[in-house]
């Protein structure tokens, strides 16, 4: 072979071990849509794939990860949220695009924001609290993910200057805002020191959330509300003569499930050695898998976005009672879309009527039920329209994965 020769063939082998290749599969299978990850091996790429797919809301059926010395082949039977097959060819030319570029990065969702990370003590009205410091201060919020477990909550808070919409950067108003916000997460009696800080190099939110919570030790502590009955169940077999552990994990599936147990890891490549650190992985992966829980009642709020809107929202949830266990804000052009999940002081399910009075408080239109507690009856009636059975709303993969690539800017409708 001529030197030349053999250079080009050099550089195409170090292109092909640093790129993925991606096949997919609507033929081979009747009720899902098939992917193949052939790619070389190297820490977090698993994760990232998982990511990609999540990130779209599609659902992973079934998965079977080869790990070959150097090299990875992950399968992916995948379907829309309402289980169908993906049929869209510019959705599926989107998927493999991003399969085949995944990196570690910063969010797309960030640029031109200051992210504000938060952790403390949960307990009712504290997100009232904390928008309200942020109004008072003249932060726009425009994205936001909390998640509470085990009597504690972390936030992932992206905002701007409501004046000038450029990125909060003045020292003297992150130092009033860290002096404030951390005031109103110790409370009167929290044991534990609440953090904030402002984050630099974000890069996923959810993920980001999973180390917060994880930093806070939240696995270690005992539920202070009532939360679900449907635990998970998690054992680990260690396999010494092959040199690796086997954790088997039983719990009620749900979106981004694979992505949440991923968050556990022996970085040295051996098995699980003492009954101590066996324990800690079981308690580890329930905190994952419990952390992202649907609890209580789904409200959302679609409305034109203004100054105060969340601090005014969260504190007529807190002056009837309702307890956030989780909350997704977000605004594109204009429009505050948010998502709150909440139950009563104690975690049961909140009083239907109070439900109502709340949303006769904040306007009909503006917020909606979405999702009950299977206590419920069907007697709250919904103002959303409804197809299929069930009262269930149906929505097809080019309205559900379409907004999520409209929402990160990759296609400019999705009508």
């Amino acid at each position: 072979m001529e030197w030349p020769t053999y250079l080009d063939e050099y550089e195409k082998l170090l292109v092909r071990m640093s790129t993925p290749r991606v096949m997919i599969d609507n033929a081979g299978c009747s009720n899902t849509t098939r992917l193949m990850i052939d790619s070389a091996r190297k820490h977090g790429m698993l994760l990232e794939a998982v990511q990609v797919l999540t990130d779209l809301n599609l659902s992973i059926k079934k998965a079977y990860i080869c790990s070959d010395g150097r090299w990875f082949m992950d399968v992916f039977h995948v379907t829309d949220v309402n289980g169908n097959k993906l049929t869209d060819e510019s959705v599926l030319g989107y998927i493999e695009q991003s399969l085949e570029t995944v990196h570690y990065g910063r969010s797309k969702s960030i640029e031109g924001l200051t992210a504000l990370e938060l952790t403390g003590t949960d307990r009712i009205g504290l997100l009232s609290e904390v928008f309200a410091v942020l109004s008072d201060l003249n932060c726009n919020i425009v994205d936001a993910k909390v998640w509470t477990h085990n009597g504690r909550i972390a936030s992932l808070i992206y905002l701007k200057d409501d004046d000038s919409g450029s990125p909060i950067q003045d020292s003297q108003k992150l130092d009033v805002m860290d002096r404030m916000l951390r005031n109103v997460l110790k409370g009167d009696n929290d044991i534990r020191s609440a953090k904030t800080s402002v984050a630099l190099g974000v890069t996923h939110t959810e993920r980001r959330l999973h180390q917060m919570m994880f930093a806070d030790r939240d696995y270690e502590r005992k539920p202070i509300i009532k939360t679900c009955d449907d635990s998970p169940v998690v054992s680990v077999q260690n396999y010494l003569e092959k040199d690796y552990s086997v954790v088997n994990i039983q719990c009620k599936d749900r979106n981004k499930l694979l992505f949440d147990e991923f968050f556990i890891r022996h970085m040295d490549g051996t098995p699980i050695s003492s009954e101590a650190e066996k324990q800690r992985v079981i308690l580890c992966l329930k905190a994952a898998i419990l952390r992202r829980a649907s609890q209580g009642v789904r409200l959302e709020l679609c409305a034109s976005d203004r100054k105060g809107l969340l601090a005014d929202v969260t504190r007529t949830f807190r002056e009837n009672c309702l307890n956030i266990t989780r909350a997704e804000i977000s605004t594109t052009t204009g429009t505050a879309r948010n998502v709150f999940y909440v139950t009563d002081a104690i975690g049961n399910p909140a009083d239907p009527k109070i439900i109502e009075s709340v949303r006769q408080t904040i306007g009909l239109t503006n917020l909606t039920v979405k999702e009950l507690p299977l206590i419920y009856n069907q007697n709250i009636e919904r103002d959303e329209p409804t197809t299929g059975s069930g009262g269930a709303t149906l929505l097809s993969l080019g309205s559900m994965v379409r907004r999520n690539l409209y929402n990160l800017g990759l296609i400019k409708s999705y009508s």
